[in-house]
């Protein structure tokens, strides 16, 4: 996906964009009933039919611009649609923004412009705000397994990775799990650490599609994919999940998890390193934003550097 990168007095604005190598896709925007047809398919998605009445049009009018605005690339077919006895194809807007390149060159490479990592990230960062709240597990022994968590110094790193994106945020932005309020839990939510040291994490860990479990027979925590169904003991292992927040029918949760410090370290440089591929999904289904990391030591001084996903 390709994007505009706007400069404001307000910081940057990103904007997905459909560049194309078609004049006739530029040409076809000089005809002003083809431009509400865009403009009304960029409120909302609508078949043919009911773009005709909201634009008082004849229907065929409607259907010509459609057949060419999709030929074109500018629109797309969104679903199929039941109706009283007859199927309605919905349209909607490929971009809000169309771009034609007349060359390849004068273009600027900026450190800053990350916009598809900032896609990634929302909600959870917007309009250059943090808009969400950390929880790391308390230091102290808590919860049901009475275990101290130590994944809260990962929170260093990840706060400084998303420094990169916001051009403010409050203090404090995190809290600790015995300090949630269930207010709190209603917020686009950033979870550091594993159930057993994060009670939030043991409240939602069952229901994600890579999850936590305890093994009898291990005697010990392994990770449960039930994508691939694959079972992982390494304790270099981490989790990275994106899902809906079950407390909040609006809100999100990212959870950034490992049996430990170490593998909860790989799940954050994961997401640190590769925002990119995490944003590509679960390699079984690329809708499912759950990816599991192997923490790697690459340069062998006891210290995770890198990870490689496993799914």
């Amino acid at each position: 996906m390709k994007f505009l990168v706007e400069e404001t007095k307000e910081g940057q604005k990103s904007y997905p964009t459909f560049l194309t190598d078609d004049p006739k896709a530029i040409a076809a925007l000089n005809n002003e009933l083809a431009q509400k047809i865009l403009e009304e398919l960029g409120e909302e998605p609508s078949c043919p039919m009911d773009l005709a009445r909201r634009l008082k049009q004849h229907e065929q009018k409607i259907y010509y611009h459609i057949r060419n605005l999709e030929k074109l690339g500018l629109i797309k077919l969104d679903r199929l649609e039941e109706r009283v006895g007859a199927t309605a194809k919905i349209y909607s807007l490929t971009s809000p923004v169309v771009a034609y390149k007349i060359l390849d060159s004068g273009y600027v490479t900026d450190k800053k412009i990350r916009a598809k990592e900032i896609r990634f990230l929302k909600p959870f960062v917007e309009d250059g705000k943090f808009n969400s709240m950390i929880i790391v597990g308390s230091p102290d022994p808590h919860g049901k397994y009475k275990s101290p968590a130590s994944d809260g110094y990962c929170g260093i790193n990840l706060t400084m990775f998303f420094g990169k994106y916001v051009d403010e945020m409050k203090i404090p932005q995190y809290k600790l799990d015995t300090q949630t309020t269930k207010e709190d839990m209603k917020k686009n939510l950033i979870i550091l650490g594993g159930p057993k040291t994060n009670i939030l994490t043991d409240e939602i860990n069952k229901q994600l599609p890579v999850y936590f479990d305890y093994s009898e027979e291990f005697r010990d925590w392994v990770i449960v994919s039930t994508l691939t169904k694959n079972v992982y003991r390494d304790k270099f292992c981490g989790i990275i999940v994106r899902t809906k927040n079950p407390f909040s029918d609006n809100k999100e949760i990212l959870l950034l998890a490992g049996k430990g410090f170490t593998g909860s370290s790989a799940a954050v440089l994961g997401l640190i390193k590769y925002p990119k591929e995490i944003a590509k999904g679960n390699s079984v289904d690329s809708d499912v934003v759950a990816k599991v990391v192997r923490g790697i030591d690459v340069d062998s001084d006891g210290i995770v550097d890198d990870v490689e996903f496993l799914e």
